[in-house]
């Protein structure tokens, strides 16, 4: 036992070697690259040189959730051909040591890797992004113009599985308080009531609205609205609509006229509000907004799919250069990047199962690596 926590983390200290600088060169690539030809727009925003590196921090997180499994898949393979040069893994073998239990570390660190990705992916990236383009932005507006990212104005939101429909004037995304609201809704006789009010707050797990009048639909005419309440204060309880629902309406409603977006870029929590909302869909948005569901899932486990990508490609002895491992990385990713955006791009059609879809490449890449493995000798 005590012999195999020593080759573990032998094996470990390895690879966390080549996998900083892997990961360390191309973040200086990516930044280097995307300054390159981004240079003329950050002049046009009239950032200056301290803006543009804190533009390049806050876009750190996302730029390293598409490049950590390109640098861990790099560094492994770099690591095993190296091994595997000097005889170390058949002498490891011939100890009695699987090739499974010899790649132990490595799938544990492939493990936690996609774990820390799906944490970064959601709870940091999307308000980091937010924060980077803000910070493009505001250089480019004329002085004195008062401009408040937290405010959305005239916002239509509907509530499909409880039939209710809101008209916003103004929705603030940090207190998700709104003003000059309306909210219709469907009356058990059929008729519609209205509700139109100054503000509204959401408290306690209730709206509550300020200067209200709410007006019914006449069953007489069945067009001509008649008040049925005034009030200073009135209390919905049955509006079970929440500030984070409607902050998800927010960003996918927006999304959504962008569809040809390459990444899975609306955190899950979003996704899952919006579609408990709109139960009902269907066609292209339901597929275009399941596919995006499934690949949030399915992103982070690419870490993990990577070190089973690297074992049978690395692991079989030989007198090997370690370039040979660059250049499996460059064909493996590219072929991985090709079948992860036909995939997003069949499902998004409707051409493929959003599951499918969204886990084409990771099914793909994975069961072949551990068919791979196992005819290793």
């Amino acid at each position: 036992m005590r012999e195999m926590r020593l080759l573990d983390r032998y094996l470990l200290r390895e690879l966390l070697t080549p996998l900083g600088f892997c990961l360390g060169g191309f973040v200086v690539f990516w930044v280097a690259f995307d300054l390159f030809a981004n240079l003329a727009d950050l002049q046009k925003a009239k950032m200056t040189g301290a803006d543009i590196a804190e533009y390049y921090f806050l876009s750190a997180p996302e730029m390293l959730v598409i490049i950590l499994p390109v640098a861990l898949l790099l560094g492994l393979l770099f690591a095993l051909t190296h091994h595997a040069k000097h005889h170390e893994i058949t002498a490891i073998r011939a100890a009695g040591v699987s090739l499974w239990r010899f790649a132990a570390p490595y799938l544990v660190v492939g493990l936690l890797l996609s774990v820390g990705v799906f944490a970064l992916n959601e709870l940091v990236v999307p308000d980091a992004t937010a924060r980077a383009e803000e910070l493009k932005e505001r250089r480019q507006r004329p002085p004195g113009e008062v401009h408040d990212a937290k405010v959305v104005r005239n916002l239509g939101f509907t509530n499909a599985r409880e039939r209710r429909k809101w008209q916003i004037g103004e929705f603030n995304l940090d207190s998700g308080e709104v003003q000059q609201v309306q909210v219709g809704w469907a009356l058990p006789d059929g008729l519609l009531s209205w509700l139109f009010a100054e503000r509204g707050v959401f408290t306690n797990g209730s709206w509550t609205f300020y200067n209200v009048k709410v007006v019914q639909q006449t069953a007489i005419t069945n067009t001509i609205l008649a008040p049925a309440l005034v009030a200073d204060v009135l209390v919905k309880r049955e509006f079970d609509e929440t500030p984070e629902q409607i902050r998800s309406e927010v960003k996918i409603a927006g999304a959504i006229g962008l569809k040809r977006a390459k990444r899975a870029d609306i955190p899950l929590k979003d996704l899952i509000d919006y579609l408990r909302l709109h139960p009902k869909l269907t066609g292209t948005d339901y597929a275009w907004l399941h596919t995006k569901l499934h690949a949030r899932l399915a992103t982070p486990w690419t870490c993990l799919v990577v070190v089973l990508i690297a074992i049978p490609f690395g692991a079989p002895s030989g007198r090997r250069n370690v370039f040979v491992g660059v250049a499996s990385s460059i064909f493996i990713c590219f072929a991985y990047f090709v079948l992860q955006q036909v995939g997003l791009a069949f499902g998004s059609g409707g051409l493929l199962p959003p599951w499918l879809a969204a886990w084409l490449p990771n099914l793909f890449f994975g069961l072949s690596s551990i068919f791979l493995i196992a005819r290793v000798r």
